[in-house]
């Protein structure tokens, strides 16, 4: 899981999700079966989780603006608590299933991944994408814009909240760039409640708002995730 994960410099709590009806990984044991309605003992707002559909309601519906964007305007993979390890390699560390060596400079040999995406085994830390679930265009589109400068830099390095930043194959990712919902899935069908579940979770977090494009498809996949349930923390 992400007990390896170092949070020492950051502030931040962790985001704690469930999706179940997904394949397991290293950051998804556990997952249960789907039911064809929610149990009576599931988790409901009342104990602070919300199912999905519930959570995707909460989305404030917005149009996107893409005018301003560049990548640059997100500063990527700080150290934010000086061990010698950036914010990709805390990623990869916390990932791991099977950790990697680490040398000198935080520098990574050997170990190996899974990634939900496409549910492949990788062995080599280099065929990894650290994928803003959220990608950092989106989140541009959907409010970052107005944020500073130092706000998108916490947002590109979020190690606050386990399912910001996944590590995934890097076909999928390179396919999927800065798509949404409506326009991209996992290409493994047991993982789309997963990222559904992540997707809106990222969203919630960081108060960014859904078009009514994304909103429609995340309520198609929910449809499909009786059981997935939400329970973040707000970004400080």
């Amino acid at each position: 899981m992400f007990s390896a994960r170092r949070l020492t410099a950051l502030a931040c709590p962790l985001l704690i999700l469930s999706a179940a009806a997904c394949t397991p990984s290293t950051s998804h044991q556990g997952a249960k079966p789907p039911s064809a309605k929610p149990s009576a003992s599931s988790p409901d707002s009342k104990n602070g989780t919300l199912h999905l559909t519930d959570a995707i309601d909460r989305l404030k519906v917005a149009n996107e603006v893409r005018a301003g964007y560049e990548r640059d305007k997100f500063h990527l993979w700080i150290d934010a608590d000086h061990d010698g390890c950036d914010t990709r390699k805390e990623v990869l560390l916390a990932e791991a299933v099977k950790k990697p060596r680490q040398g000198k400079s935080c520098k990574l040999t050997g170990g190996s991944w899974r990634s939900y995406y496409d549910d492949k085994t990788v062995t080599d830390a280099r065929k990894l994408d650290i994928d803003h679930v959220v990608p950092l265009a989106e989140a541009w589109d959907s409010g970052a814009s107005k944020w500073t400068a130092q706000r998108r830099e916490q947002y590109a390095n979020d190690l606050g909240a386990e399912r910001s930043l996944v590590a995934v194959s890097l076909g999928p990712n390179r396919t999927k760039g800065d798509k949404d919902p409506a326009e991209w899935m996992p290409p493994v069908k047991d993982a789309t409640c997963t990222y559904a579940t992540d997707w809106v979770s990222a969203k919630l977090r960081w108060k960014l708002t859904a078009d009514r494009a994304e909103v429609k498809a995340l309520g198609a996949v929910a449809a499909e995730c009786p059981d997935a349930t939400v329970k973040f923390v707000p970004a400080p």
